[in-house]
């Protein structure tokens, strides 16, 4: 996707991969309501794709696709989304366009990895990082939903849906990177364990903290996951060595 490459997105989380299937998602965070969503392997997820998260509704959790790049209610313009993939942990209860759904449109973001960048000999090099057994984690997020204002003008916004429909967004809190991210990038991903994951669902106080390094992996992998126009496994093959 133009625009969204890690170049411009260099200070923050703007890659990560949603390789599991609706079994995994159950297994990890429990049942979902709802029917089954087909969810096909995503292994470059870029800024202002759609991904899935899930919510907590009144009568249980749900799985939903928003568009990533937080839109605030209040915005004139959606490309603000853009600037809004990421929420710093730090600052994220105060900031105006995160702090109102901090206190009421939380969601997690199931992954399987995330991928961050390293000048390496003249060049970008993509690092990908995930849990020692590949297995799912929930990344702390917040959604809203914004509607069009009458007036409106946003050619290319709406091409596969009416524009007096909301569109629901969210963005990804990061933190402080952990000993294995700091070598390659200063920040990472908030992902929190089940536990926390409930509490932050429900709207309690959970610690935003880096993940526990011995907890996680980091290998080197090919070039091809730069461009959001690849999204196939061989974004998070690892490099052979030498």
């Amino acid at each position: 996707m133009a625009g969204y490459g890690p170049r411009r997105r260099a200070v923050m989380c703007g890659r990560f991969t949603q390789t599991f299937s609706w079994d995994d998602l159950i297994e990890l965070f429990g049942p979902l309501d709802g029917p089954p969503f087909d969810l096909r392997p995503r292994y470059n997820v870029a800024p202002g794709q759609q991904v899935a998260a899930i919510r907590g509704e009144q009568d249980g959790r749900r799985l939903a696709m928003l568009r990533w790049g937080l839109v605030p209610p209040w915005a004139a313009d959606p490309g603000i989304g853009h600037r809004l993939i990421n929420a710093r942990a730090e600052t994220v209860r105060e900031k105006p366009s995160f702090r109102a759904a901090f206190r009421a449109r939380r969601c997690i973001i199931p992954a399987d990895g995330f991928f961050e960048w390293k000048r390496e000999g003249g060049q970008r090099q993509p690092y990908l990082f995930a849990t020692g057994n590949r297995r799912p984690f929930a990344l702390a997020g917040l959604w809203e939903s914004w509607t069009a204002p009458s007036e409106a003008e946003l050619p290319g916004l709406f091409d596969d849906r009416p524009s007096n429909d909301p569109l629901e967004t969210c963005t990804i809190l990061t933190t402080e990177a952990n000993g294995v991210v700091r070598p390659v990038h200063h920040r990472m991903p908030v992902i929190l364990d089940s536990g926390a994951a409930t509490t932050w669902l429900a709207g309690g106080e959970v610690p935003l903290v880096p993940f526990p390094d011995g907890a996680m992996t980091s290998v080197r992998v090919g070039t091809l996951v730069n461009s959001a126009r690849h999204d196939d496994s061989r974004c998070i093959e690892p490099l052979a060595a030498g």
